[in-house]
Parts: C-alpha cells; sequence; structure tokens
C-alpha cells in the first residue's frame, strides 16, 4: 500500500492554480488520488489525495508561494476504489440564518445517514439571503423515516429523494 497524503490548499481563485500545482506534482513524480476542487466565496480550495517519494512540501512550496496559497499536508490511509455510493439526496432552502447546517446533520446523524457530499449556497438578496444546501449519503433508513424526522425543522424546506444508482 502506498504512502498517501492528503494535500489541501487554499487561496485567492485565478487561472492556472490546477495546472501549476499538478504539473509541479507529475514533474515530481507524485501520484494522484481521489481530488476534490471548488471555488467558494472567490477562493479556490484543492483537496487531493497524493503519494510518492519523500516531503509532498518542497515539490509544491514554490507554487504555493507564487500562487499565495496556504497548505496544509497530512498522512492518510488511502482506500482507492472503495467508495460507499450514495442513495439518498437531499435539497434544503430557508431563509439564511445560523444554525441550518446543524440542524438538518444532526437529524441526519441521529439516524446514522453517512453524509458523502454536501454544497451550499446563499441566494437571494443581502435584504432577503436564501440558503440552500444539496446533500448526497448513504442511510439504511427507509425515505418516509428521513422524511419524517426531517419535516419538524420549522423554517426550513427539505426534500427528500433517492438515488438510483446502475452499477455493472
Amino acid at each position: 500500500m502506498s504512502d498517501w497524503k492528503m494535500l489541501t490548499l487554499v487561496g485567492q481563485d485565478q487561472p492556472g492554480i490546477v495546472g501549476k500545482v499538478t504539473q509541479a506534482l507529475y514533474d515530481a513524480g507524485w501520484n494522484l488520488g481521489e481530488a476534490s476542487m471548488i471555488r467558494l466565496g472567490g477562493n479556490f480550495t484543492v483537496m487531493m489525495m497524493v503519494s510518492g517519494a519523500g516531503e509532498v512540501e518542497p515539490v509544491l512550496q514554490p507554487v504555493a508561494e507564487e500562487l499565495g496559497l496556504h497548505m496544509h499536508v497530512d498522512p492518510i490511509a488511502g482506500s482507492l476504489h472503495q467508495h460507499v455510493v450514495p442513495n439518498i439526496q437531499l435539497r434544503v432552502a430557508g431563509a439564511d440564518r445560523a444554525g441550518i447546517v446543524a440542524q438538518v446533520t444532526g437529524v441526519l446523524a441521529e439516524l446514522g445517514c453517512n453524509i458523502l457530499e454536501l454544497e451550499s449556497d446563499v441566494a437571494g438578496s443581502s435584504e432577503r439571503p436564501v440558503y440552500i444546501m444539496h446533500i448526497q449519503g448513504y442511510s439504511e433508513q427507509p425515505l418516509e423515516s428521513l422524511e419524517a424526522a426531517l419535516e419538524n425543522l420549522g423554517d426550513i424546506d427539505v426534500s427528500v429523494s433517492s438515488i438510483e444508482t446502475l452499477i455493472g
């Protein structure tokens, strides 16, 4: 098994981040595993599993400095090709206020739901902001149980549906 590291880079969004980071890794003989990269609030965030000889920090420090990126590296157990496949999805919307994510994810945790992906955004206007969240997860609970547990969250509208997967 390879020695994997979780590499996180965060900085102001700009063209060339992905290209320069991945080229530096490739040039130094590092391999990429799974990755997630997204723009959040004018910043670009990179999370990727990498494996290679030595330390990754010296390989990427020049690129991080050039692009103004903050870098963090943690050793991890790499488990490629062992994905939990989501079987439920939730769409959440409500007037933007503190606690929406905690309320919804707390209910899901109590039901043993494993959140695999969560994306959120604030829409509407600054006078009337609306918080929107999409969650994909895995649950052994029937949809009706999830819906019943999530229907008493006050001003939050939650819709739950199954995800049909075709494997093979």
